[in-house]
């Protein structure tokens, strides 16, 4: 994530498919210093699921997430 927290359209489009495995690895292995970092990475991985969903088809099942609109 960055620095601030934010997830921008910049950080989205940063991404690639070793980052996202790297993303997606934290997730899995649940190995945070504060339940709030962890949140943190979820919510990166549900911004690329809607916005570039082809890194992200791999690791579908940790975004656990209800249908959405992404329009």
């Amino acid at each position: 994530m960055s620095s601030t927290g934010l997830i921008t359209e910049e950080l989205l489009a940063a991404q690639t498919e070793a980052s996202v495995a790297v993303l997606a690895q934290r997730l899995e292995d649940d190995d945070y210093a504060s339940p709030f970092d962890g949140l943190g990475d979820w919510h990166l991985l549900r911004a690329l699921a809607i916005h570039r969903p082809e890194l992200v088809r791999p690791y579908v099942h940790l975004v656990d997430q209800e249908p959405f609109d992404e329009d």
